[in-house]
């Protein structure tokens, strides 16, 4: 704002000063143009007397500088010098000088050729510029008092309009600095001008939204795992209790024993599971990719679970798993086993786990012959903690499925569970084929 009214006073000063020498000028040119005039009829009439004796700085002189008439305030005094008496000669001059003989006011002349019957003359009008000089102070002073004044009241007003247009944005700030993770349900305050500060208000609140729903989630998050992971140490505990009671048998304490060790086989599964999903909250669960043997993956979590299937009179089955794709060879054996732990736990029957590529993907489907997932379980098997049985002595901790999902994504596929038409659960796991799509890059580029 200084600036502007700092070079807009500049403008006006200028200007001013430019229609006070305008006028001044056309003032001298109408003079200058009468006296040459009369010069001119008095030497063809004989006249000497070529200036009023009224008329101020106003005189008329031949080529030699001698004052053949001049005005009363001026008298005999030359008023040009030798060297601007020859360039009046040829053509009109303006010249501004400080004080003119005879008074003290500052004065500008202006000396025009006025030759009559082959005698060279110069008529000479001038005009005392102190008025120019007194308006020009007046006007130099006024901005100088007036700017200031404007300065000030332009940034009271624009700290009075910031201030009004910047009051939303404080309002939001208290209310953000009051809000805590005990009331997350609090929103900022929008204010209905519908402008930026509301639109910004608007995302602020969709933004505390998702940040209140994370917060919910995580606190269900911490709940279900500290429950999960109090069943089984009370368990534990309780067997360690009875295994140290005295008047034991040995067969008691092998028992005893033996379930403190299925025990602590549940808390290290529950942890590796728990693990998982806390990578995937940070970002992308890291992966590890690289060319897989998809039969070696299968065949291995086969082996894995046959010694279980066995002691059920159950029975695991591979079908077609001569695959090679690109994955992380430990996420996919824990998403297949997640799914064969599963099948063996709540299903029934023969467990098949069928290989097969499909529209660009692998998929890897896991089947049982149960009575398959309970009505309405389906809409929730991939959220954490969920079961299909109400159980908690069955030994699953609800996060096979979820983890099952986190490693298809983290693939960039997908996974889906239903319940077969002919009796039993499916889980279908989809990872896109990146082998096959990265050779066809690596051929197409070759052509």
């Amino acid at each position: 704002m200084a600036a502007v009214l700092a070079a807009t006073g500049v403008f006006v000063y200028l200007r001013f000063e430019s229609e006070l020498d305008a006028t001044v000028n056309a003032g001298l040119r109408s003079r200058a143009v009468e006296l040459a005039s009369v010069v001119r009829q008095a030497d063809a009439e004989g006249n000497r007397r070529l200036v009023g004796k009224t008329d101020s700085f106003a005189e008329v002189l031949t080529a030699g500088g001698r004052v053949v008439d001049s005005s009363q305030i001026v008298g005999s005094r030359v008023l040009l010098s030798p060297a601007q008496l020859q360039r009046a000669l040829q053509e009109p001059l303006l010249i501004d000088r400080g004080k003119v003989p005879g008074t003290d006011e500052p004065a500008r002349l202006l000396a025009t050729p006025a030759s009559s019957d082959g005698e060279r003359r110069v008529a000479v009008v001038g005009a005392s510029t102190a008025d120019q000089v007194d308006s020009l102070g007046d006007l130099r002073q006024l901005l100088l008092l007036g700017e200031p004044a404007a300065l000030l009241l332009a940034s009271i007003a624009a700290y009075w309009v910031a201030a009004a247009a910047l009051r939303p944005v404080e309002a939001m700030r208290v209310r953000a600095a009051s809000i805590a993770t005990a009331a997350p349900d609090e929103r900022l305050p929008v204010p209905p001008s519908g402008d930026e500060i509301a639109r910004l208000g608007e995302t602020l609140n969709e933004m505390l939204d998702r940040l209140g729903d994370a917060i919910e989630h995580e606190r269900a998050f911490v709940a279900d795992a500290s429950h999960e992971l109090r069943t089984p140490l009370a368990i534990l505990s309780t067997e360690l209790e009875l295994a140290l009671a005295e008047g034991r048998s040995p067969q008691e304490l092998r028992a005893a024993l033996a379930s403190a060790a299925e025990e602590t086989d549940r808390l290290t599964q529950l942890s590796e599971d728990l693990l998982t999903i806390a990578q995937t909250e940070g970002g992308e669960l890291p992966l590890r990719i690289g060319p897989v043997e998809l039969g070696e993956v299968l065949e291995g979590v086969r082996l894995r679970f046959s010694r279980r299937a066995a002691e059920e009179g159950r029975e695991i089955v591979v079908v077609g798993g001569e695959l090679e794709l690109a994955s992380d060879r430990l996420r996919l054996d824990q998403a297949v086993g997640s799914v064969v732990d599963n099948a063996l736990r709540y299903g029934a029957g023969t467990v098949t786990i069928a290989a097969s590529r499909a529209d660009g993907a692998v998929e890897i489907a896991v089947s049982d012959e149960g009575p398959g997932f309970p009505p309405g379980f389906l809409d929730r098997a991939f959220e954490r903690f969920s079961r299909a049985s109400s159980s908690r002595r069955d030994g699953g901790s609800g996060l096979g499925l979820a983890i099952v999902r986190t490693v298809a994504r983290a693939h960039g596929g997908e996974a889906r569970a239903a319940n077969r038409d002919g009796g039993g659960a499916e889980v279908t796991l989809t990872i896109p084929d990146r082998v096959r799509s990265d050779a066809a890059a690596e051929a197409a580029t070759k052509i």
